[in-house]
């Protein structure tokens, strides 16, 4: 079976008299590309939002590993948005924990879904899964926010990368902050124009992000910015839900993307030679992990 579309234009002229929701046209399209049925693509869709839901709960639980740089933060955030010890964010504070979370889990070794990476695989799915138990909403809702999403990872896949060697940070968190705004318009039932004006503004926001991690660990400022890649997408998703002017077309903005992420210093795209990675303190970090795996 032809799969009916690759850019957003070919998407919107397939859809010119259909009709359809975002993620009705990510059900069209992982039909077509992997010879199922709807209802196939939408059981596969809830399997894996299921395995993202355990990874956070295993998280919050609480993890251990030797070779990390941050221990288990997520269970005192907890505690003190429970306690109301933390300033009022809402649903922002619920998917904070969420990325903590599911990060903590990446970090020990548990089972996640690289959400479009590993470095990258809490920012969509603590926004998503965050934004939805906020909201009372059901796994159904759940699974058709992250095919969504998924389509928009198409878009940028096809057009740009979710490499950070090649783009920066912008090319994995970013993506998945772009990702996570389309997903958060629809679980608020917005409409296909607003889901690609939130993936475009949260794409925009994020042009030139970074990737120099701390210790060569992916933790440090990997979580920080998972969680602002969920916050910009929340952000971004209401501005579009409000009908705020992208300005951009999407498919110029992950266009853009892949410009400026070929425009960073090879020093800034994942190689730790760069950045936060040559402070005095990551150097002391990395001496510490190697001196503990030593001993």
């Amino acid at each position: 079976m032809e799969v009916p579309f690759i850019t957003i234009e070919e998407m919107l002229a397939y859809n010119s008299n259909k009709n359809l929701e975002l993620w009705e046209l990510a059900a069209h399209y992982e039909s077509a590309r992997g010879n199922m049925p709807h209802a196939q693509v939408l059981n596969n869709m809830a399997e894996i939002v299921q395995i993202m839901q355990r990874s956070i709960l295993e998280g919050i639980k609480g993890t251990n590993y030797a070779d990390r740089i941050l221990a288990n933060q997520s269970e005192s955030f907890q505690q003190r948005m429970e306690d109301h010890r933390l300033l009022d964010g809402g649903m922002l504070n619920q998917i904070i924990l969420n990325v903590t979370a599911l990060m903590e889990t990446k970090s020990s070794m548990g089972v996640i879904v690289a959400a479009p990476t590993a470095g990258s695989c809490s920012g969509l799915p603590g926004a998503c899964i965050g934004a939805a138990y906020s909201m009372g909403l059901p796994l159904e809702e759940m699974t058709k926010a992250m095919l969504a999403a998924g389509l928009i990872g198409v878009f940028i896949a096809a057009h740009a990368t979710f490499a950070a060697e090649v783009g920066g940070c912008q090319a994995e968190c970013g993506a998945g902050s772009g990702m996570a705004a389309a997903a958060l318009v629809t679980l608020a039932k917005g409409s296909l124009t607003q889901t690609l004006n939130a993936a475009s503004m949260a794409l925009q926001n994020i042009l030139g992000m970074i990737c120099d991690p701390v210790a060569n660990r992916v933790e440090v400022p990997c979580l920080g910015k998972n969680v602002m890649a969920a916050s910009n997408a929340l952000a971004c998703a209401n501005m579009a839900l409000a009908d705020y002017d992208a300005v951009i077309p999407l498919d110029e903005v992950i266009e853009t993307m892949h410009q400026v992420g070929k425009s960073l210093p090879m020093e800034l795209r994942c190689t730790a030679l760069g950045g936060l990675s040559i402070t005095k303190t990551s150097r002391e970090i990395t001496k510490r992990l190697e001196k503990s795996k030593i001993g």
